[in-house]
């Protein structure tokens, strides 16, 4: 791919440091991307190889679409994403369309960013090419084995031993980032709770269009998000790739012992039988893809209360500071925005000792919004997957009576609100994560650098070399 010209960032750091970034996910690659746009150096450690591995459909809100927008890259996710006209609701036992919404205008100019479909895949090579093209060195194939954060160096399997001024945690979950970070807690980690898996795949569009009752999947004028509800699980479908190549298929079910990896094939039988009792549309989407579908656990994991290692010199992003569950549409979202904000706060950096107070700004910025975040998503997929009840019923007529009235189904009526539901939806779509951060800096970074004996008004100038980008640590 080729990438287009990153725009400049507003703001160039005095002080040129090196980050080091273990992991190459989006989270990782975001902070590369952001980082270097502000004058730093950045070196990527990545164990895969291939940036595709496991790869599937990924719904990119505004929130997301904003601030690759805003880095000068719309053109090329332009190039790779399908831009969504809305949702349609419906039942997935029966096929029963409950009704559709339309993206607000008004809210997505608000927003300053769109609703698109991605495949993750193609998400990851986006930012990979952008980060090259910045100068920044990622190494793929690459396995860290220990980290030593008081030296700030990382040795990898090979036995060669890689150093850097601050190291990015983005290895995940079960990333040796996170357990360094767990182990100075001295405390045992809870396991997480699951209650659902999601089983995903992608299906090729000539494929889907060979059956009459599943070509309109495929609108080319209105691109819709499909949201079927369910007792216990729901299913999502959506099209994805350059002119709609793919259908994304992603069915959450209870837990049926099927879960694996991220990029492990799981069994087509188990997605069939997910399906099973469902509509005839979608027990037919089960059995078509010609790929064997992934299936991972939706997983709830304990709050981790600190980001940020007692040396000061390491932070967690992505899933290793906060794991989203499986399949959740703003996962991407919060790792692509976990590197704005770094690099907005380290666009400030003047001198070293800054470092701590940064990374800690960093955690006391992204703790509450993503806390907020996570406890939507979990209240979204059981919404979505609410068992018969009476909530379940009122739900459903809700919406069927706006959907016979031709009215939007998350517009509200004359005699009743807005869905909750929805006006937190509309609350992230139009958080600015850069905004955010800098904010925080003038309501109290300024703060502290007075604090500090920082003439701001003057500002601070490193000497030339610095400001150039020689790092003080090199590989």
């Amino acid at each position: 791919m080729t990438t287009s010209r990153i725009l400049p960032a507003p703001k160039i750091a005095a002080l040129s440091i090196h980050f080091l970034v273990i992991g190459g996910g989006i989270a990782g690659l975001s902070c590369a991307v952001a980082l270097a746009r502000v004058g730093h150096t950045v070196t990527v450690l990545e164990r895969q190889t291939d940036l595709h591995e496991g790869s599937c459909g990924s719904r990119v809100a505004p929130n997301l679409s904003k601030i690759l927008y805003h880095w000068g890259l719309e053109k090329d996710v332009r190039k790779i994403a399908v831009k969504s006209g809305g949702i349609e609701l419906g039942i997935s036992s029966t096929g029963e369309s409950l009704g559709v919404h339309h993206w607000d205008d008004e809210m997505l100019r608000e927003a300053r960013g769109e609703f698109l479909f991605m495949n993750y895949g193609d998400i990851r090579q986006l930012l990979h090419d952008a980060a090259i093209s910045l100068g920044v060195k990622i190494r793929l194939g690459t396995e860290v084995t220990s980290i030593d954060p008081d030296k700030r160096r990382a040795k990898l399997a090979n036995g060669e031993v890689v150093m850097g001024d601050v190291i990015v945690g983005a290895d995940g979950v079960n990333g040796v980032t996170r357990r360094l970070v767990l182990e100075q807690e001295a405390v045992e980690e809870e396991p997480p709770t699951q209650r659902y898996n999601v089983y995903t795949t992608r299906i090729p569009r000539n494929i889907v269009e060979q059956d009459p009752e599943l070509a309109p999947l495929f609108d080319e004028e209105f691109k819709r998000l499909f949201v079927s509800y369910g007792s216990g699980g729901c299913v999502i479908a959506f099209p994805v790739g350059p002119d709609m190549q793919e259908l994304a298929f992603e069915v959450y079910t209870g837990n049926d012992g099927n879960a694996r990896e991220w990029g492990e094939e799981a069994s087509a039988k188990g997605l069939a039988a997910a399906c099973a009792g469902l509509s005839p549309r979608m027990q037919k989407l089960a059995k078509l893809s010609p790929q064997a579908p992934q299936c991972v656990a939706v997983l709830e994991y304990a709050e981790l209360e600190d980001w940020v290692h007692d040396s000061g010199r390491l932070l967690l992003v992505g899933d290793a500071a906060h794991p989203m569950p499986a399949g959740c549409i703003h996962d991407d979202a919060m790792a692509l925005e976990d590197g704005a904000v770094l690099a907005k706060l380290f666009s400030h950096i003047r001198t070293e000792d800054q470092i701590p107070n940064l990374l800690y700004a960093f955690q006391d910025l992204r703790q509450p919004h993503v806390k907020t975040v996570l406890a939507q998503e979990i209240r979204d997929i059981d919404f979505m997957s609410l068992p018969d009840c009476e909530m379940q019923q009122g739900r459903d007529d809700s919406l069927r009576t706006k959907r016979d009235a031709g009215i939007d189904v998350m517009a509200p009526s004359s005699t009743e609100e807005e869905m909750p539901q929805w006006a937190e939806v509309k609350f992230v779509f139009c958080y600015d994560a850069e905004d955010d951060a800098d904010n925080w800096w003038m309501e109290w970074g300024l703060l502290r650098e007075r604090a500090r004996g920082t003439d701001v008004a003057l500002g601070f100038v490193e000497p030339v070399a610095i400001r150039q980008g020689v790092s003080k640590t090199t590989l």
